[in-house]
């Protein structure tokens, strides 16, 4: 497909961040420490869960996906955004912006139904605990990682075609600091009554429909933990679940507003800081939430630091 024909922009200005021209080299440190800290956090997760034949279960093999995907989203964004920190121009080339949105929606797209995997996985652990090994075996484990990534480029590429076919011949800034569906479709000169039916229709399959089979997940995980005589048990099972619920919270928030809220209505610093959230702050705080919640893998990063660490 020849792009050119479609559009007669060669580029758009990404306006994120634009309205305080006095705070871009503040922002370029802040942001750079941000990508380095989530870069080592999840990279650190990644190697633990790895190394350490105690993490190699079904529930760690999902978490060490989540983490690769935060990898993926935040390096298909950041660096672009960083760069523009740093010249006067904040522009991104056509092709570069197609790139960057299938990048992006492929990672958003894995993340959601990543995540309502993992909200399975503990249903399974705590509610049939004695079947836990023979339903999440191996097999099932890579399927549903598979399923993920395939949801997320399907998505994306649908996403990515129709965006490709919009004309633009009128203003180029984009309100936000990367390339997103979105702010594309408020640009274009054409008709995008379908994209937004797309968007929407995928917004449900995507994103509300692995979010109410999560929601449905725990209403079963609270009533087994409830029906529990011990205290401790319902303590350790609890525990399991709340690192889970509050990646959950956050990503699903900041991602279902950033692309089912009204096209118009809001500034753009209020623009730029749910795309910060949900693209930004989350995949820092995943490794941070997990680290801090989870006693196995506190214990297994004390053993890698000290140099003690069995390898698979």
């Amino acid at each position: 497909m020849d792009l050119r024909n479609h559009t007669s922009v060669t580029e758009f200005i990404l306006l994120g961040f634009s309205n305080h021209p006095d705070l871009q080299i503040f922002f370029f440190l802040v942001f750079s420490i941000i990508y380095m800290v989530t870069l080592m956090g999840n990279l650190t997760i990644i190697l633990v869960i790895v190394s350490d034949v105690r993490l190699h279960t079904p529930m760690y093999f999902l978490l060490g996906n989540l983490f690769f995907i935060d990898l993926c989203s935040m390096t298909a964004t950041v660096p672009q955004m960083l760069a523009n920190f740093l010249r006067d121009s904040k522009t991104i080339s056509y092709a570069g912006c197609i790139v960057q949105i299938f990048s992006l929606v492929s990672c958003v797209g894995a993340e959601c139904i990543l995540l309502a995997a993992m909200a399975y996985d503990r249903y399974v652990a705590i509610c049939h605990p004695l079947l836990y090994t023979v339903i999440m075996n191996r097999k099932v484990c890579f399927q549903m990682v598979a399923s993920s990534w395939t949801a997320g480029f399907l998505n994306a590429l649908m996403h990515t075609v129709l965006t490709s076919t919009l004309s633009f011949c009128g203003p180029r800034g984009i309100r936000n600091f990367m390339c997103d569906v979105p702010p594309l479709l408020e640009l274009s000169c054409t008709d995008t009554a379908l994209d937004n039916i797309v968007l929407h229709t995928a917004s449900v399959f995507i994103g509300i429909s692995p979010c109410f089979f999560i929601v449905i997940s725990y209403v079963f995980i609270a009533l087994a933990i409830l029906r529990m005589h011990s205290a401790e048990g319902r303590d350790k099972a609890f525990s399991t679940c709340t690192s889970h619920l509050a990646v959950v919270i956050t990503f699903f928030g900041t991602a279902l507003f950033n692309y089912n809220r009204p096209s118009t209505g809001y500034s753009l610093d209020v623009d730029t800081l749910v795309s910060t959230l949900y693209c930004i702050i989350t995949p820092m705080l995943n490794p941070i939430i997990y680290s801090l919640r989870n006693q196995e893998v506190k214990l297994a990063l004390r053993k890698l630091a000290s140099g003690k660490q069995t390898v698979f």
